[in-house]
């Protein structure tokens, strides 16, 4: 993502200038800006004469004067509170423990201005929601992508949200997912390393790459085989990269059925091999994994609590 920066703009006041309110004198040699936006930024203190900020737009200039003009970027609205139904596992003066549905994006993005998780918890929580996670995300201390169902933990207010993300950062709590990857793994348990980061062919995507990115490493057990065209993995992190189960099990040829990101697409042999089950797969309209584990110290009472919860519906129905 490119990061946006201000504009800066520098400007002499010429002789025919003299005696103008800057204001205008401004919006005549800014004309992409108008002067009530002009006249906003003079009094928001963002222009200075000779490194002196004006906060008088009616200030006349005189010649020769040499005015700095900053023009932040933009900040994004900041999420308001929407009616959306929570099936929360947990809750009490710190914390929230939720299962969050398949298709619920986390927090406003482009594209997702509203409707998100977050949304939701802004009108649930209302004031009490930590603002430490920034102001578009309140209370978020991890995420799950979009299509990811399963157990998300959110802070209420900043002391829990200090402790909890200081858990998730040194790898203290218990995750574990369950995912429904093509092929039979073998060997049945073992581990993925392989550092992860933005695939060179596609910003868009995520890969293993060969130098580069973010030490990565999952531990998969098998829990369950189709037959030999799929299985049931109970997939573990020891580090939280961006779609990091996902990338894993896609680099040893056991993609997460249902990613169309990384995921190859139904192979002929398997279509031949279990028609049935390939037709309901493909029906299947998200990846099929499933955050089912979530261990943490509670951090005002220092208990540690386990919440486990079952295997999403839409995914259960392909076993």
């Amino acid at each position: 993502m490119v990061e946006q920066v201000s504009q800066k703009y520098k400007l002499i006041v010429p002789e025919s200038g003299e005696g103008t309110r800057v204001d205008k004198f401004l919006s005549s040699a800014l004309a992409e800006l108008s002067r009530t936006r002009l006249k906003s930024l003079i009094e928001e203190g963002q222009v200075t004469l000779g490194g002196v900020k004006l906060t008088n737009p009616s200030h006349r200039v005189k010649s020769g004067d040499e005015l700095n003009i900053e023009i932040p970027v933009p900040r994004p609205p900041l999420p308001k509170g929407q009616e959306i139904a929570l099936n929360i596992e947990f809750e009490d003066d710190d914390l929230i423990v939720l299962e969050k549905p398949p298709g619920l994006v986390v927090h406003p993005a482009p594209g997702n201005p509203d409707r998100t998780l977050v949304n939701a918890l802004i009108a649930h929580c209302g004031s009490s929601l930590s603002g430490i996670g920034g102001e578009a995300r309140p209370g978020i201390v991890h995420r799950l992508d979009k299509d990811t169902s399963g157990l998300m933990l959110a802070a209420k207010n900043d002391y829990s949200h200090h402790h909890l993300a200081a858990q998730f950062a040194d790898h203290t709590l218990d995750r574990a997912y369950l995912a429904l990857v093509w092929g039979v793994v073998s060997p049945n348990q073992g581990k993925i390393s392989g550092n992860i980061g933005r695939n060179p062919g596609n910003r868009k995507k995520m890969a293993v790459v060969p130098y580069g990115g973010k030490t990565a490493l999952t531990s998969y057990k098998l829990q369950k085989a189709l037959g030999d065209w799929a299985s049931l993995v109970e997939c573990r992190l020891a580090t939280g990269r961006t779609h990091q189960i996902r990338v894993h099990m896609a680099s040893i040829s056991h993609s997460v059925i249902g990613d169309n990101l990384y995921g190859s697409g139904i192979k002929s042999a398997i279509k031949k091999r279990a028609p049935e089950f390939c037709e309901r797969a493909a029906k299947l309209d998200r990846h099929a994994l499933h955050a089912y584990l979530l261990g943490f110290i509670h951090p005002r009472t220092g208990k540690r609590l386990r919440f486990e919860i079952k295997l999403a519906k839409d995914i259960k129905a392909l076993l």
